[in-house]
């Protein structure tokens, strides 16, 4: 059972409790954590705002993402390099030169323990090229140039050792490559050309058989065939002797040539056949080449302990950060910070939005993203010759303007801006007040539309009248003939019509005569009252079930959706989300002029209509009322 003695503390956000890393005490202490408690127990590498460098280091597997026990291994290894771990949560950029151990004595590459002495060793080089004291701090900048330094010193010297071991010059590395790839296929030749030897018998049965060239002959045959490939190189025979310019599988025929043309000919002279002997002539002049080609220093290799160097003042540095992202998600919810999952800010429609993801594949993210109930809109960001796409979170405001093909400008963390356009979106509720007015808006929309449509019909009728009209005039002057009188309305025909009309037009008159009526009755300080009943009525249950969505929507499946794996119901409330999304206000003390010369005038009927109906209401409740 994991030891539980460690005092935790935790602070409460976005409807869960998170813990509290403010000390290194509780960085060593996060094995005994119940990982039912993290809010993230997987974060890929790529895509997030952290040193990529870092989290390579963190991920030891390099399956593109850091679990939690790497991100717990890495905080052990840290811990038994330095001599205070203290200083995981001091805000150094880089690792203090006293506090690296060097008290181990047996001094294991393998053992993270054991790095500790190779790490003082290259840290105290370093500082004497620097010029620095034990006091001073080697910083991130300081210890990466020193391993890519290394790096190319350890290379240079390696291109410096191979001049001696090219016979070729620079046609030695397509020579070893071509001798390489060949090797299989002509030991195979001599070893068949061995048996036969060996034994006459063996001659025949290892050349093709006749069974082997019979299933050939109905093919469509060529000479990158895997039946002819598999075919001897050529004739097999005890004498051993591979010919150079003929008799050669028509499969290997072009690579023995280039053979003969670029390796054979420079190194052994021009002849037309090739011996076991020659063969392995050839191999002893390639292999000083062959070893110094196997000598090549790896870029990833632990200089002299400059590596492990260099990943100590790594994770000095990010630890505690990362754990702070990874853990918990303190950054995020306290808006101390940005989460590293929050990749910059999009402007567009008035507004900024903070919370974008990276994204790879949009309607992959989008499938699963949905679940959030957040409103996103999948943006392609430009530029130059860049591209990338980002998925920002609306949460303030209304969607009336968010539409696909509109433009905007985003902001990544390092401050580049990008021309970001609207290619997906998912319609979700963003705030009350949109869910509020939503109905009248979708009412007036839905009205708009049909008087437009009316309009429209209007409009096509009459034009087709006229065109008639028209037409009908010219033929009359063309023909010259009297047109006929047109036909006597027929009242009784429409007398159906008209009363049915009638009815109508009453029922609706005397039903707005009943209301108004009605609300003559009430007392004026009740309608007001009515007004906002009736306002509650059209919008309340639309504005619950916003309230509903609002309350439940969810980080979760937009970061799993990248790679993440979410522990927690990691909440996005009211409050919170109106302020990851900031609307358009003016600035404080601004002068704001509201002269405007292009301003719409104003007509007088609405007010003058407003005053008769008062007036007739004031006369209606002096008459019967008083």
């Amino acid at each position: 059972m994991a030891d539980t003695s460690h005092q935790w503390r935790f602070f409460r956000a976005g409807g869960f409790d998170q813990v509290q890393l403010d000390t290194a005490a509780d960085l060593l202490a996060l094995g005994q954590l119940d990982q039912k408690l993290w809010v993230a127990l997987s974060c890929p590498v790529q895509g997030i705002e952290f040193d990529a460098r870092s989290l390579q280091f963190i991920d030891a597997d390099n399956d593109g993402h850091v679990r939690a026990p790497e991100l717990l291994a890495a905080i052990q290894w840290a811990n038994s390099c330095l001599t205070n771990p203290d200083v995981l949560v001091q805000k150094y950029d880089g690792v203090p030169l006293s506090l690296i151990r060097d008290d181990q004595d047996d001094y294991n590459k393998d053992d993270a323990a054991g790095a500790a002495k190779s790490i003082k060793a290259a840290a105290l080089v370093l500082a004497k090229e620097l010029g620095k004291t034990e006091a001073d701090v080697l910083t991130v900048a300081e210890t990466s140039a020193a391993q890519a330094n290394h790096t190319e010193r350890e290379l240079a010297a390696w291109e410096a050792a191979g001049v001696d071991a090219l016979p070729l010059g620079e046609a030695t590395q397509a020579a070893h490559t071509l001798v390489t790839e060949l090797d299989a296929k002509v030991q195979d030749f001599f070893t068949r050309c061995q048996l036969a030897a060996f034994d006459v018998r063996a001659g025949g049965l290892l050349n093709a058989s006749q069974d082997a060239l019979k299933a050939l002959a109905p093919s469509s045959l060529a000479t990158s065939t895997e039946a002819i490939s598999a075919l001897p190189l050529s004739h097999i025979t005890a004498k051993a002797i591979l010919p150079l310019t003929g008799g050669i599988n028509p499969a290997w025929a072009a690579r023995i040539a280039a053979l003969h043309d670029t390796v054979i000919t420079p190194l052994l002279g021009a002849q037309d056949t090739l011996t076991g002997a020659d063969w392995q002539t050839i191999q002893t002049k390639l292999a000083a080449y062959t070893t110094w080609l196997a000598a090549k220093p790896d870029a990833a290799a632990e200089g002299d302990g400059l590596r492990d160097l260099e990943k100590l003042a790594r994770y000095v540095r990010d630890l505690q950060t990362l754990a702070n992202n990874f853990v918990a998600f303190r950054d995020f919810y306290t808006r101390q910070g940005k989460g590293t999952f929050q990749i910059g800010t999009l402007y567009l429609d008035g507004r900024s939005c903070e919370l974008c993801v990276s994204v790879n594949d949009a309607a992959k993210h989008a499938a699963l993203a949905g679940l959030s109930r957040v409103c996103l809109v999948y943006c392609d960001c430009v530029r130059g010759a860049d591209k990338r796409s980002i998925a920002a979170a609306f949460t303030a405001g209304d969607s009336d303007q968010l539409m696909v093909g509109r433009n905007g400008v985003f902001y990544d963390r390092p401050g580049l801006d990008w021309d970001a356009t609207i290619t997906k979106i998912i319609d979700q509720p963003i705030s009350l007040s949109q869910a509020f007015w939503s109905p009248y808006k979708q009412v007036s929309r839905l009205v708009g539309a049909q008087l437009q449509k009316m309009a429209a019909s209007r409009a096509a009728t009459s034009t087709g009248k006229l065109y008639q009209t028209a037409t009908g005039a010219l033929q009359k002057a063309a023909v010259g003939a009297p047109a006929a009188p047109p036909a006597p309305f027929d009242v009784g025909k429409f007398a159906g019509i008209f009363a049915a009309i009638g009815l109508a037009l009453g029922a609706i008159g005397t039903m707005g005569v009943s209301v108004v009526g009605g609300l003559f009755l009430l007392a004026w300080w009740q309608l007001p009252l009515v007004v906002v009943g009736l306002m509650l009525i059209i919008s309340l249950p639309a504005v619950m079930l916003a309230w509903f969505k609002l309350r439940s929507r969810n980080l979760g499946p937009i970061l799993d959706a990248n790679g993440w794996a979410i522990n927690a119901r990691a909440r996005i409330n009211i409050p919170f989300g109106t302020s990851l999304t900031q609307v358009a206000q003016l600035p404080a003390n601004a002068q704001r002029s509201l002269s405007d010369p292009y301003a719409e005038k104003s007509s007088s009927w609405p007010a003058l209509l407003l005053i008769l109906v008062a007036a007739a209401a004031v006369v209606w409740f002096l008459r019967f009322r008083v």
